[in-house]
């Protein structure tokens, strides 16, 4: 059974026991976290398309870490100018590891 749900204004294919970086949450480490914006769950057979959500469903996810991700850098030139800005980034995220979906249907 898998799910897509939305976070961070991103949207992750998950399925119970993966592990998946999303944007960072203010959570704790070890805090439970349910997901409760689920735009679809497919079991492989059958998929549930939400309008734009799936009424009743939700995905539990339990935060195992939180870190920073590969520097980029961003650079601005301008011909002729001697202007030259170089800047360096690293994007916080949170590790999830995703516990149970449930879909609301019996």
């Amino acid at each position: 059974m898998y799910a897509i749900v939305e976070t961070g204004g991103k949207q992750y294919r998950v399925a119970e026991g993966d592990v998946c970086r999303v944007e960072q949450l203010p959570q704790e480490v070890g805090a439970e976290v349910t997901l409760e914006r689920v735009l679809a769950v497919g079991n492989g057979e059958t998929i549930e398309v939400g309008n734009p959500c799936v009424s009743g469903a939700s995905v539990r996810t339990r935060v195992k870490a939180h870190g920073k991700g590969r520097k980029i850098i961003v650079y601005k030139y301008k011909a002729k100018k001697n202007y030259r800005r170089k800047q360096g980034h690293r994007q916080p995220y949170s590790e999830l590891l995703i516990e149970k979906i449930e879909t609301g249907t019996a």
